[in-house]
């Protein structure tokens, strides 16, 4: 039996918004055993450049993928390196839940000792700031460099102009600069940039989207989750309430 694994987008898009995700998929060879099924949040935030916006973000991500099990997937994936809405849904479930944001960082110091983030947007960088706090790895970071272009995180690098070319620049000066043995890119709104860097850049350049299914994959066919001793249950779950937040939201911005 095939099994399934929710991923979320973090914007309520359209068909062709989650279509522009899916294509992540053709970057890596998955299992045919296993069925991506993708899933638009309710509501969103629109830059998740704040904490304004992380709080919001987080709390769309949960009520998307809090019903997953009772679903009958087999995993969740967060499609952003946010890894918005990850430790509520793992003090939730059971399957395993992946954010691309830790998975990409824990994979590079696989890869090298120090990495370097790629990224657009300036406003973003305090994200990154963020979870390389919370999850121990500041010391590892030789960088975080943006190029300073406004993303388009629903039509991503469709347009793509010069943004590639920006983005390998700022690449090589992570390398020779800074010392970054590893490069990541930012965010899964770029995956479109990946193979541009991959051939013309020296070292592991890492694409965090394709790179969060193989993982689950794995996940799932050694029979691993997270820890319930991390992720402790709520004693007084409230489902109910997290979805009347996300209908209300979505009501108010007209979906």
């Amino acid at each position: 039996m095939a099994k399934r694994v929710l991923v979320i987008i973090p914007f309520p898009f359209d068909e062709e918004g989650v279509e522009n995700r899916r294509r992540q998929q053709a970057e890596v060879r998955t299992d045919p055993e296993f069925e991506f099924e993708y899933r638009p949040v309710k509501a969103s935030p629109s830059w998740f450049d704040s904490y304004h916006d992380y709080l919001l973000g987080d709390m769309a991500a949960f009520e998307a993928g809090l019903s997953a099990e009772a679903e009958g997937f087999d995993a969740v994936v967060l499609d952003t390196v946010s890894d918005s809405g990850v430790q509520a849904l793992r003090s939730v479930l059971e399957i395993p839940v992946v954010g691309a944001g830790r998975t990409m960082y824990l994979t590079a110091l696989m890869l090298g000792d120090r990495f370097s983030v790629l990224t657009q947007w300036d406003p973003w960088v305090a994200a990154y700031r963020k979870l390389l706090r919370e999850y121990g790895l500041s010391e590892r970071c030789a960088s975080i460099r943006s190029i300073g272009v406004e993303p388009d995180v629903r039509g991503l690098l469709a347009e793509k102009g010069e943004v590639p070319e920006l983005l390998l620049a700022a690449g090589r000066r992570c390398i020779e600069d800074d010392g970054a043995d590893v490069l990541l890119l930012g965010s899964t709104t770029m995956h479109d940039a990946a193979a541009y860097l991959q051939e013309r850049l020296p070292v592991p350049v890492i694409n965090p989207g394709p790179l969060s299914y193989k993982v689950v994959e794995a996940l799932l066919d050694l029979g691993l989750s997270h820890s319930a001793a991390a992720y402790q249950r709520p004693h007084e779950p409230k489902p109910e309430m997290a979805r009347a937040m996300l209908e209300a939201a979505a009501a108010g911005e007209g979906r």
